[in-house]
């Protein structure tokens, strides 16, 4: 049952912004409901939404890593902008 619900909400929600963004184009009387709808679906369509715990993430760096790597002071650089 959840994922019928969860279906019918995904269609839902991108049926309306299809059709905000079809008015937006072809409808010469679109107004802000419809850019604000076709705005807010591709906001939230960048958003990382399959993101995990970096702890659990593969190839995550440690906490504090960069930090030490600055506070070291860019010792083991290398590069065009190497020193030495």
């Amino acid at each position: 049952m959840g994922r019928v619900v969860r279906w019918g909400a995904t269609v839902g929600v991108g049926a309306l912004w299809w059709w905000a963004v079809a008015r937006l184009l072809l409808v010469p009387d679109a107004g802000v409901l419809e850019g604000v709808v076709a705005a807010g679906g591709w906001g939230l369509g960048v958003l990382p939404v399959h993101c995990m715990p970096k702890a659990r993430a593969e190839g995550a760096l440690a906490p504090g890593r960069w930090r030490r790597a600055w506070r070291a002071g860019g010792h083991g650089m290398r590069g065009p902008d190497a020193q030495g």
